[in-house]
């Protein structure tokens, strides 16, 4: 059930609503917390009702698991033992629904085996309650629980359904508290609110920017996959799209899940900050999905040394935690890549701001210019990296990154040259030319991609956690624009999340 459908918004999140609000006003909240299981499993069960086997069955497992490790007379060999099974209990879920057939591939592509692989449907959401349940051992492995937590407490901080498909990932201390409290399904009216408001800023960014500048993006890398060699403009028409498309969609979906939560009297973690504002690839790991950086941080690069080990073991560790940060997001190469050269980014970055320190050069860096040109390498280097992540295929990927860096000529559009009135031998660099958009219909998703990207990437230069001020005012005026531009235009769209089923 999509957030953006006419069933969860018409039918499913009324009810819920009401009830929860109904049994929370009765002083009821145990029963709220049945009632928002229970929903939460129909949530999602509505996909397939199948896979609330797969869901509930390791929160069975995980909530005994963690209970155990709350045993003080538990030998810490058992319980050093225990975790190590917990974990490669939930990582060989995720394995075999998620990655055994791209690991066939792989073998049959390295030696030449036929072998017949079972085909599956990757579980709704499976990515992210693995990590959020891994956690949770983690934590509770390391005694950082509140021991006085119920079974149907575990089971809603894993289901709940605002968070369940695609986070924000949420820790057992962010949420399980929160269910004691006199807020919990007893909001204020400002704290409801303020729910209601920004789960209409997320219905619009996935709505309006990002199904808005999807069938461009969509028609350009499809063009590419099909061999198709995309010249300049087109290249940074897919490239600046779809950087707006995936910021949009899933900082729309953040911003839904956390205004749900808000409408019951629950808190969950912002999971973006303007990450477009990025001076640096660090400063833009700190505003990009939030909360899987730090549970990349705190549950793999921490474990693996960090920087306690000299600099050579930190950029291993870093290279690492990327690589794994990039296979999680997808089981192909194109996501390795993406995630490897992240990796090298933060490397580099983390290199420069050494040979800087002291040196006399960190004032110039942390100038106007210098934080300017930080910010053009450091999009320039995203935009580059969202190639691999949005192509079909690494050949998919390498011919937009060759259109990306001019290497496959440029060639001006028929209609937009048209318009512009350029000569004839400035409109083309290319012998033959692209066929791309030689056709008014192609030509409207051309204008339409441009104009989103362009109020997309704006918006989002714009927009931080504060809502309140003179960037707030910029970001209702540019979508009420985009409303206009959207609606008037191009009409309506509704599409899955890119994040949905992941």
């Amino acid at each position: 059930m999509l957030f953006n459908s006419v069933p969860f918004l018409a039918y499913f999140l009324p009810v819920v609503l009401v009830v929860a609000l109904l049994l929370g006003r009765a002083g009821q909240k145990d029963a709220v917390k049945v009632w928002l299981l229970l929903s939460s499993a129909f949530f999602y069960g509505y996909w397939e009702w199948r896979y609330l086997f797969l869901l509930f069955g390791t929160i069975i497992v995980n909530y005994f698991v963690g209970r155990a490790f709350s045993a003080h007379d538990r030998p810490s060999g058992q319980r050093r033992f225990l975790l190590i099974c917990s974990v490669t209990f939930n990582l060989g879920l995720l394995f075999v629904f998620k990655y055994f057939n791209f690991f066939i591939g792989n073998i049959e592509f390295l030696f030449g085996f036929d072998i017949e692989v079972f085909k599956v449907i990757l579980p709704l959401g499976i990515s992210f309650f693995t990590f959020q349940q891994i956690a949770f051992l983690v934590d509770a492995y390391k005694r950082k629980l509140d021991e006085e937590y119920s079974f149907v407490d575990y089971a809603l901080f894993i289901s709940f359904f605002p968070q369940l498909i695609a986070g924000p990932i949420v820790h057992h201390k962010d949420l399980v508290p929160q269910f004691k409290t006199r807020l919990f399904a007893r909001p204020t009216a400002a704290m409801f609110a303020s729910g209601l408001a920004i789960i209409i800023i997320g219905l619009f960014k996935k709505a309006v920017l990002a199904d808005g500048i999807s069938p461009a993006v969509n028609q350009l890398f499809g063009e590419a996959a099909a061999g198709a060699q995309l010249t300049l403009i087109e290249a940074w028409l897919a490239t600046l799209g779809f950087a707006g498309q995936i910021y949009f969609d899933f900082s729309g979906y953040s911003d839904i899940a956390i205004g749900l939560a808000l409408l019951v009297g629950l808190k969950m973690p912002e999971n973006f900050a303007a990450p477009y504002r990025a001076s640096s690839i660090i400063d833009f790991w700190r505003r990009w999905h939030i909360t899987l950086s730090d549970f990349l941080r705190d549950y793999l690069y921490i474990p693996l040394g960090g920087n306690r080990r000299g600099n050579v073991r930190r950029y291993i560790n870093l290279m690492t935690t990327m690589l794994l940060g990039g296979l999680w997001h997808g089981a192909a190469w194109t996501f390795v890549i993406w995630g490897g050269l992240h990796g090298a980014y933060l490397t580099v970055n983390h290199l420069f701001n050494s040979v800087i320190k002291g040196s006399g050069l960190e004032a110039a860096v942390g100038s106007l210019p210098g934080r300017v040109f930080g910010w053009a390498v450091t999009f320039f280097a995203v935009c580059v990296a969202w190639i691999y992540f949005r192509a079909e295929s690494l050949e998919a990927a390498n011919n937009v990154l060759a259109g990306f860096l001019g290497m496959n000529g440029f060639h001006m559009p028929p209609h937009l040259n048209a318009l512009l009135g350029l000569p004839v031998k400035y409109a083309s660099l290319t012998p033959a030319g692209s066929t791309l958009f030689s056709d008014p219909a192609q030509w409207t998703s051309l204008v339409q991609a441009f104009c989103f990207s362009l109020l997309g990437l704006a918006v989002a230069f714009a927009q931080t956690k504060e809502r309140g001020g003179q960037r707030a005012r910029l970001v209702g005026v540019a979508l009420v624009i985009g409303f206009v531009i959207q609606a008037v235009f191009f009409g309506t769209a509704s599409e899955e999340f890119i994040y949905f089923q992941f």
